[in-house]
């Protein structure tokens, strides 16, 4: 006997092949967004590295410019001490056994408390520029967090052939954009 051919064979078939066929479209666009993010997340890693290290570098500046101004603060305390003691055995003296008070360190003084000023203010932009470089550092810093959780969702929605999982890695990359903007824009 001839076996009938049922035309809903044919009919499955070529719907498995197109559902076959979508799958694979499907998981080239995941492999191709996942590529993506993952640019992404390098580019905002190297911005996120640069500013740790020059908020770094602007701190060590802060440091060392606050140690100089304590190095003069010292300086002029000395100054200012020598002449009280210079000034206190000069005036122990008769006027005929001493010479005239030679011992004024007021100029020094003076440019102590100049360069003092001049420290501070290096010391205090150097301090600024370091928490400018931070704050630019901590939303890059959550840009790739966000970037490198998307890729891990995005992965598991292949493996478990979910569509769904694939949206949430999306968002978290729309999210990871936005906070790459913020870190970015000055």
């Amino acid at each position: 006997m001839e076996e009938i051919e049922v035309p809903t064979e044919h009919l499955h078939e070529e719907i498995q092949e197109k559902a076959e066929e979508k799958k694979e479209k499907w998981t080239l666009y995941v492999a191709l967004s996942t590529a993506f993010m993952a640019v992404l997340a390098a580019v905002a890693g190297l911005l996120a590295g640069h500013h740790a290290n020059e908020a770094l570098v602007e701190r060590v500046k802060a440091s060392d410019n606050w140690n100089f101004y304590q190095a003069k603060n010292l300086k002029e305390e000395i100054a200012v001490n020598t002449d009280k003691i210079l000034q206190a055995v000069a005036s122990g003296k008769t006027a005929k056994t001493v010479a005239p008070f030679e011992g004024d360190h007021s100029a020094d003084i003076t440019r102590y408390e100049k360069e003092k000023a001049e420290i501070k203010t290096l010391a205090q932009e150097a301090e600024k520029a370091s928490e400018a470089h931070l704050s630019k550092h901590v939303p890059l810093a959550s840009a790739v967090t966000a970037f490198q959780i998307a890729i891990a969702i995005s992965a598991i929605a292949i493996l478990t052939r979910r569509k769904v999982l694939w949206y949430v890695g999306l968002a978290l990359t729309a999210i990871g954009i936005v906070f790459l903007l913020v870190g970015t824009v000055p």
